[in-house]
């Protein structure tokens, strides 16, 4: 994935700027899973030739967006749902460690951009905009990544969260979820602020797994687990009671 630092270094090569303009329409949904990737197509829309196309879909396959399969080509990957829920669950540790990190590390620079995008965040939500609150919503969880002052936590969390973008994009589909992930970032910073570690890291963690089991919901709902084994959302026994 690339990342700011990346582009600061070394100018990017033709294919790597490719590369990261079909990333970002593949994690914000605007090319779906399991879609087909046209080389020639491709080449047309962004008016260049299919060799630095074929060179970003070769990356986009090794960071596991894409798979390239014989006779079909590149196709955008799909995650199975046991695998999804597996990714989810590593999600919401990771988010609950930036959380407890943030609580205890947060200084005034870190919570003046925090409570910017939760105000973002809540005004998107009154105007039920899901495109906008998508973007709102990523903003919000990197104020977080950024505020536990663990770089290498960061990158790797902001690694998974994008990688789950299409499914993340797909939750906000989901009846009053936009409402309920408003109020519960509500409760997440006030923890933060309040240096309640423990207490952020358990609603980020439930925020997230909340969100997964909405995911499912939803992909029931189009008729796209029909094929899978019967399947939990999320274990019950890794998830406290609600209170």
């Amino acid at each position: 994935m690339a990342t700011a630092k990346h582009r600061g270094k070394r100018p990017l090569t033709r294919s790597f700027e490719l590369r990261e303009k079909i990333e970002d329409e593949i994690a914000t949904g605007r090319i779906m899973p399991g879609a087909k990737l046209d080389e020639t197509e491709l080449a047309s829309r962004f008016r260049v030739s299919r060799t630095p196309i074929r060179e970003a879909l070769i990356q986009l396959a090794s960071a596991g967006f894409v798979e390239m399969r014989p006779r079909r080509g590149a196709v955008v990957a799909e995650l199975a749902p046991r695998r999804l829920v597996e990714m989810f669950e590593l999600m919401a540790e990771l988010e609950a460690m930036c959380g407890r990190l943030a609580a205890r590390r947060m200084s005034d620079a870190d919570s003046r951009p925090l409570v910017h995008v939760l105000e973002a965040c809540e005004a998107v939500a009154q105007k039920h905009d899901p495109d906008g609150y998508y973007h709102q919503n990523e903003a919000f969880h990197r104020a977080i990544y950024e505020a536990s002052h663990n770089s290498f936590l960061a990158e790797q969390a902001s690694a998974l969260h994008r990688r789950l973008g299409p499914y993340r994009r797909l939750q906000l589909r989901v009846r009053d979820r936009i409402t309920t992930s408003v109020a519960e970032h509500r409760k997440i910073v006030t923890a933060i602020l309040a240096g309640e570690g423990d207490k952020a890291a358990e609603l980020l963690r439930e925020h997230v797994l909340v969100g997964a089991e909405k995911f499912t919901d939803l992909m029931a709902s189009l008729g796209r687990l029909s094929s899978a084994p019967p399947l939990k959302s999320l274990p019950r026994t890794k998830r406290k009671a609600r209170r």
